[in-house]
């Protein structure tokens, strides 16, 4: 994965995140709907770094 993404492929995955979590998330506020989906894009994409930099140290 690159290290940032544009802001189509995170509309987008914002998007899919709102899918797969409507029943869930639908007892928010779409204020606070909108922050929660930024926060889990946030979280994967940090997740992602880590676990590619960890996975390039272990094949050395």
């Amino acid at each position: 994965m690159k290290q940032n993404l544009t802001l189509k492929q995170r509309k987008e995955l914002e998007a899919k995140m709102a899918k797969v979590f409507k029943g869930n998330i639908n007892v928010l506020s779409t204020d606070l709907q909108k922050i929660l989906l930024d926060d889990m894009v946030t979280a994967f994409q940090n997740r992602i770094k880590v676990l590619t930099r960890v996975q390039g140290k272990r094949s050395y």
